[in-house]
């Protein structure tokens, strides 16, 4: 496998687990009644 292929699948890895952090963290620290 070339580096240029490792770096893009450890990116795509990165923003999955950077995006499902960003939404779970969001999801928990939501307040009641305030939606943004």
């Amino acid at each position: 496998m070339s580096r240029k292929g490792l770096y893009l699948i450890v990116g795509a890895l990165l923003v999955t687990v950077i995006g499902l952090g960003i939404y779970v963290y969001r999801e928990e620290t939501r307040p009641a009644g305030i939606e943004l």
